[in-house]
């Protein structure tokens, strides 16, 4: 797996997610509960991770919607 998106902000995972799973992307969301132990404060980020093969369709998905990817 390959980290496609760092963030703080959950509202850019959802999006990205809704925008991975319409293309056909799996995509798994590493460091949630790290998040959530340090109080939900946003000092950790939470990462965006997809497969290696879809990496590329992946980065380019959100680019073309405007989405940091934070790195």
């Amino acid at each position: 797996m390959k980290e496609l998106l760092r963030s703080n902000d959950p509202t850019v995972f959802a999006f990205a997610t809704a925008l991975l799973n319409g293309e056909g992307i799996d995509c798994f969301e590493w460091d949630v509960n790290t998040s959530i132990l340090e109080g939900s404060i946003g000092i950790l980020p939470r990462r965006l991770m997809v497969r290696d093969a879809d990496h590329a369709a992946a980065e380019r998905a959100m680019r073309d919607n405007d989405i940091d990817l934070g790195r």
